[in-house]
């Protein structure tokens, strides 16, 4: 005899869930009436799934003194219970189908009047678009039935149920259930009703569901229309001249839709009870030779993976905060989108229609933490699972199949394999043949149409290029997809341009989608944003959940703007002749014809003019050499052409002069920074004075530069470890962080050997080391002045047995007082590390010291302006030579390396300046691979040189 009650067995059913109604097409009707139910609900948490009976749901239910919740909304958001975030780990006891007896249960309560036109005749659908993680639902009373998929949509019939006033909805979510070992995606575990709720009446003869077939013959340049529907109807397009029955296919000449020209054509559905809007794209999808076509071209994706995500609201996505998302996606070269790892509110999908991007639609399926046990009982290869998994594919495919901007289907993510899977690969193919399936861990790809994998070292996709990585026969007649690549965590990723020039080269590379878009920090008041551990989680995984090229709060990180950089549609480069610069556009459909092309010159990072450069139109995959005019003369400063592509009207998603692609060149190099010698260096009791620098007489350590205080200058060695420098613990023991703090490179000490006078120069030799340990630096500051610059040589001997390479070889100091100085430069405009690209123009720039901190939700290295070519900074001017890193910062690296989150950062009064020579790469592997080799900072013989001077010198 069971010993649970009838009233919980549900939760623990491995079955979708009963009552509700088949699923369809998701659309809004033209005529139809519908209510939304989203706003304020009352709310009762309780610790238990049966700790409260079902009182609740009867009509008259007083719940004067539960909770006010907002609907759509997590509840552990609203004050009632706390977040957890684990990657892969279930946070609770892997026993399929069974949870923990301790079960954060919400019941809902929404009480609602009709309005007064809502039709007298009919029936009426209750809509749930998102609940987490298993709903059991009541309408006046009368128990409706219960579901599981928390990201998708499910419907009740509930015409006969309602009244004119007065009606009560009830709602009970448990927060854990069986379905919950089929959603162990990588996010925050977030209860609640997140998506809307909608009353939906259905008039005598309204639409059922419907199938819109669009496609598009690009030998004729025609497309073919039929929309079959349950329910007889007509269909109309009136800019073709389309009225035909439903079910009838009609041909004719029509523009294609793409993600870079998104057509789209206003039609109607209309029935003998209602008229559905249609907006209709003609598009075909095929895998053809061996790649993945539209309309007969090869797609190259340069996407994103998307989680749904806001800082405060959670899943709960408002329609500006999904445009927002698409707008940027846009203005950042952004083609493609992967939503990862769900099927996203449907808004989102009309705004990729409208706005132009390729999806990847993915199932709500995950069941990672079964790797634990070596997928042991994993439910994709568990018959009694199998009905959930078709229900959640088609509950997808169902709702989205009208999308033009879907063109794959994914079966889910790191759920190993198993018959399930086949078993959905096979029903989607059934329903959806004009579309290809997508799924990451089937690498024979039985199933698939894509081999797809994930965060691939730059080498091994040069493999799969080449056709030399093996697998079945199969597999190696498909085109290669990076459905996950660059971990975009924290200070990176690393690579992107080099992953970037492999997809250009090689056919069978279709591109990547770059994990992830968003950190999903949650804001809080002590910690500015939480991660995981951060709610007293049992398990968590950190700030592993702190991945985005968007900030918490939707601000663009450095690594966006690289990624925008790599990715640009249109190629710019010098010329095969003096004098030119050659384009060539990258697009898959568009040509040129909707940019204008701008140059201008710079003489010591000034822009002195600019002027429209005349481009062709050129189709995709052209190439053109277009003249430039003559440069101006610099007079010995340095010399530069930037040419710019721009849209030259306005689109929807960015207006007129947006940029869209640029490059720059020097054509005249500057005269190399001053000698600064000639004048001897003089000692005068405790200081050592040499022209406009002051020196500790016994120590050599500077004390001033042209007449600023400067403390604790010395070879620095160490950087606040990166994400990536930390690497995932997964991964083999060449994360290099933690092999830097075992080295002891985070705490070197400096040892004086010697202070020297030698004709004009100031010398001072060290050794730089770290406790215990043989390996060591030895170093030599000369400072050498012409009476109004101070030149100082650094130079660099390595002793030991080093075995790592350095995070960075420059030098750093403390200016006293001068915190709140701005800052100007001659070099990149934005932080930029080795590997991670171009992403800013070498231009002159100001920024105050807080503008040059980028915020990553988990303090680190950050910040870095690269190829600088002089800076002047509290007071001084810095030339390099040759060009240097920078960063300024009003805390040291230590406080820095030791925060955890961005409150722990606290101003001070002193500037410290780190002056880079060089640095080690970023890399990716916080969860993909490190630095390529060539960004590997060796210690080896080096020497490089600063020159200080007033500004005004």
């Amino acid at each position: 005899m069971s010993l649970r009650t009838p009233a919980t067995g549900h939760v623990e059913d491995v079955s979708p869930g009963r009552g509700t109604l088949p699923p369809r097409a998701w659309y809004a009707s033209s005529d139809a009436a519908s209510l939304s139910l989203n706003g304020r609900w009352r709310l009762r948490v309780s610790p238990t799934a049966d700790a409260e009976d079902e009182s609740f749901a009867e009509p008259g239910y007083d719940a004067g003194d539960w909770a006010e919740v907002t609907v759509p909304g997590h509840w552990v958001l609203q004050g009632h219970g706390a977040p957890i975030y684990t990657n892969h780990l279930y946070p609770f006891p892997v026993d399929p189908p069974h949870v923990p007896d301790e079960n954060p249960t919400g019941d809902h309560l929404r009480a609602f009047d009709l309005p007064g036109d809502w039709p007298a005749g009919g029936g009426a659908v209750l809509r749930f678009d998102g609940v987490e993680s298993c709903a059991r639902v009541w309408l006046n009373g009368t128990e409706l039935g219960e579901f599981k998929g928390s990201r998708l949509p499910h419907e009740f019939a509930v015409g006969h149920l309602l009244e004119p006033s007065g009606n009560v909805l009830a709602v009970r979510v448990h927060q854990w259930s069986a379905g919950s070992y089929l959603e162990d995606q990588d996010q925050w575990w977030l209860p609640g009703i997140f998506r809307d709720v909608t009353l939906l009446h259905r008039p005598e003869g309204a639409a059922g569901d419907f199938f819109v077939h669009a496609s598009y013959d690009h030998v004729t340049g025609e497309g073919t229309l039929r929309v079959d529907s349950d329910v007889e109807g007509r269909v109309t397009v009136p800019e073709l001249g389309v009225e035909v029955a439903a079910g009838e296919p009609v041909t004719l000449p029509v523009e294609p839709w793409t993600a870079e020209t998104p057509r789209l054509y206003d039609g109607v559905l209309a029935t003998a009870g209602e008229r559905v809007p249609l907006r209709i794209g003609f598009r075909t999808v095929v895998l053809e030779d061996g790649l993945i076509k539209v309309n007969g071209t090869a797609l190259l994706f340069k996407g994103v993976n998307r989680h749904e995500w806001h800082p405060e609201r959670g899943r709960a996505l408002d329609p500006d905060t999904m445009r927002e998302d698409v707008l940027l996606m846009k203005r950042h070269n952004v083609n493609a989108v992967r939503t990862s790892h769900y099927p996203p509110h449907p808004a989102f999908l009309d705004l990729c229609d409208a706005y132009g991007l390729w999806v990847i639609d993915e199932c709500d399926l995950e069941t990672h933490g079964f790797v634990e046990q070596e997928w042991r009982d994993n439910p994709v290869d568990d018959d009694r699972w199998t009905p959930a998994l078709l229900d959640r594919a088609a509950r997808m495919v169902e709702r989205d199949k009208n999308h033009p901007s879907v063109v794959l289907w994914s079966l889910g993510n790191e759920a190993g394999t198993g018959r399930g899977l086949t078993a959905m690969a096979d029903w989607i193919r059934d329903r959806d043949p004009s579309r290809l399936v997508h799924y990451e861990g089937d690498l024979g790809c039985r199933d698939t149409d894509v081999y797809a994998r994930m965060y691939l070292p730059h080498a091994e996709v040069e493999r799969v290029a080449r056709g030399l990585d093996g697998g079945t026969l199969r597999r190696r007649r498909l085109p290669l997809i990076l459905c996950e690549y660059a971990h975009a965590m924290g200070n990176g990723p690393g690579g992107l341009a080099e992953y970037q020039e492999l997809f250009e080269r090689y056919d069978r590379l279709q591109g990547g989608f770059v994990w992830e878009w968003i950190d999903h920090g949650i804001r809080h008041p002590e910690l500015g944003y939480a991660y995981g551990g951060d709610f007293g989680e049992e398990l968590h995984d950190g700030n592993f959940v702190c991945d985005g090229l968007l900030f918490p709060d939707r601000t663009p990180s450095p690594g966006l703007a690289a990624y925008k950089k790599a990715i640009e549609p249109v190629r710019i480069e010098a010329g095969d002749a003096d004098g030119t610069v050659r384009v060539t556009n990258r697009y898959d459909h568009a040509d040129l014809s909707h940019l204008e092309f701008e140059l201008s010159h710079q003489v010591d990072g000034r822009t002195t003019g600019t002027r429209r450069l005349a481009a062709p139109p050129l189709a995709p995959g052209e190439s053109a050499e277009v003249e430039l005019p003559e440069a101006p003369d610099g007079g010995g400063l340095e010399v530069q052409w930037t040419v710019r592509a721009l849209l030259a009207e306005d689109t929807p998603w960015a207006g007129a002069g947006h940029e869209v692609a640029w490059a720059q060149r020097t054509v005249a190099h500057r005269t190399p920074a001053p000698a600064a010698t000639g004048v001897r260096p003089r000692t005068d009791g405790d200081r050592i004075t040499l022209g406009p620098a002051v020196f500790d007489a016994r120590t050599g350590a500077v004390r001033a530069l042209a007449g600023v205080a400067v403390r604790g200058l010395r070879l620095d060695v160490w950087r606040a470890t990166t994400d990536n420098d930390d690497g995932a613990p997964w991964q083999p023991d060449t994360r290099y962080g933690p092999l830097w703090r075992e080295l002891g490179l985070h705490r070197v000490r400096h040892r004086l050997e010697a202070v020297e006078t030698d004709g004009d120069a100031l010398t001072v030799r060290t050794r730089v080391a770290p406790a215990g340990r043989e390996a060591g630096l030895r170093t030599a500051y000369r400072w050498t002045s012409d009476g109004t610059h101070v030149r100082l040589t650094v130079s660099v001997v390595p002793e030991g047995d080093w075995r790592v390479p350095l995070p960075r070889l420059g030098v750093r100091f403390g200016l006293e007082g001068c915190a709140g100085d701005a800052v100007s430069w001659f070099g990149g405009g934005g932080e930029a590390y080795p590997d991670t690209g171009p992403a800013f123009k070498d231009l002159r720039w100001e920024a105050s010291v807080g503008e040059l901190q980028t915020p990553y939700v988990r303090p680190q290295e950050n910040g870095a302006r690269a190829d600088v070519r002089w800076a002047r900074i509290g007071g001084l001017r810095i030339d390099g030579d040759p060009e240097f890193r920078f960063t300024a910062r009003p805390w040291t690296t230590e406080h820095l390396d030791a925060a955890r989150h961005l409150t722990d950062l606290v101003p001070g009064d002193t500037l410290w300046v780190t002056l880079d020579h060089r640095q080690h790469g970023i890399g990716s592997q916080s969860c993909g691979p490190g630095p390529l080799p060539r960004y590997f900072l060796w210690p080896e013989p080096t020497e490089f040189a600063f020159v200080f001077s007033a500004p005004d010198a």
